[in-house]
């Protein structure tokens, strides 16, 4: 049985495994797309994550059609934000685009509601009050039922949930971070910051995009048939590093020892943070699904704590000085030479009355 937990502060229920379809609508053919997602219904998962972006919304079709037969038993989540082809516009936080994605992720999704709606990531030049009142009446008009941040940093979080209070909505329900063994960052402020302003943490890529399993080596070309061996660029861009792959040797060795394997162990483990509300599972075929799922009947102790604890900080990714390139730091402009395309923070925004 699935242990279903209140996400936040809301009265929401979810299972601690979302069901992640980034792969749905391109790697994953829709007849496992569609069996995947009967047998996670039939396994008490009731949480499923897809975005606008994903396949150019074919992820949100897959879905769509997947849930119908038990939409109203589905928790399902879509976000916004990205740059599509097409104009200025088709991106970003205006009123404009937000109805406009909105509308086309309920034709997508074959529903008329949209459980929870994500900030698939911050806009550093784009005040927030717009999208957030603009939430504010989709939700009101029965569109949106929650929303959520997604790789939003804590002080992000903190003036979303200010702007909802002002507004008088609920404040977001979910924060979704980057956050597994070899790139623990989240726990510095974007944990905290969740747990402090009600915010359930549904987290994402807790194998590394499959860096932890173990299947990769320092030094060697990935395989042609793994994710690394097709080229991902998001993959490459943030958890493809030496150290990363290395780490993950050390957490094979040590998870085999104890009779599971390297993937039990680093889902496990993201699971066995209090503050962590569902950890997002984006299974490719079926037997990926079914190797998710086997994490849930895994617990860990002190000794596999303090293992991870040498290997990675707290608080720290797996290699000094590295930072995330989709989401920079923002908090070195130089007043000299700005290099060209250089963050500016904005200002901060003025409460509304």
């Amino acid at each position: 049985m699935v242990d279903h937990r209140y996400l936040g502060r809301s009265a929401l229920k979810v299972s601690p495994l979302t069901l992640g379809a980034m792969m749905f609508g391109n790697q994953t053919p829709d007849d496992v797309a569609f069996r995947i997602i009967d047998k996670a219904h039939e396994q008490g998962i009731n949480f499923i994550d897809t975005a606008d972006v994903y396949h150019d919304g074919q992820s949100e079709k897959v879905v769509g059609r997947g849930i119908a037969k038990n939409r109203d038993s589905w928790v399902v989540a879509t976000k916004f934000v990205n740059a599509r082809n097409g104009g200025p516009n088709r991106g970003g936080y205006s009123r404009k685009w937000i109805y406009q994605t909105v509308e086309n992720s309920l034709r997508n999704l074959g529903t008329d509601y949209i459980d929870i709606l994500y900030f698939h990531r911050a806009v550093f030049d784009a005040p927030l009050e717009e999208p957030v009142r603009a939430i504010a009446d989709l939700i009101k008009a029965g569109k949106l039922r929650y929303f959520g941040v997604s790789n939003f940093r804590g002080w992000r979080i903190a003036e979303v949930a200010h702007l909802a209070d002002q507004l008088g909505i609920d404040r977001p329900v979910a924060s979704q971070p980057l956050y597994n063994i070899v790139n623990r960052t989240a726990e510095a402020e974007q944990l905290p910051a969740a747990a402090a302003y009600g915010l359930g943490v549904v987290s994402y890529s807790p194998l590394a995009r499959g860096v932890l399993t173990g299947k990769y080596n320092v030094g060697e070309a990935p395989a042609a048939d793994t994710r690394a061996g097709r080229g991902d660029k998001r993959m490459h861009d943030v958890e493809f590093r030496e150290e990363s792959i290395a780490i993950a040797k050390q957490i094979a060795a040590h998870a085999q020892a104890k009779g599971i394997s390297p993937a039990d162990f680093a889902l496990a483990w993201v699971l066995n943070n209090k503050l962590v509300t569902s950890a997002i599972a984006g299974p490719r075929t079926e037997a990926h699904w079914d190797a998710y799922l086997r994490a849930l009947d895994v617990t860990l102790d002190a000794e596999d704590e303090a293992l991870v604890d040498r290997l990675v900080a707290t608080g720290h990714p797996s290699t000094p000085g590295f930072t995330d390139p989709g989401h920079p730091v923002e908090g070195r402009v130089p007043r000299t030479s700005a290099p060209s395309g250089a963050v500016v923070p904005l200002a901060r925004p003025q409460r509304v009355a």
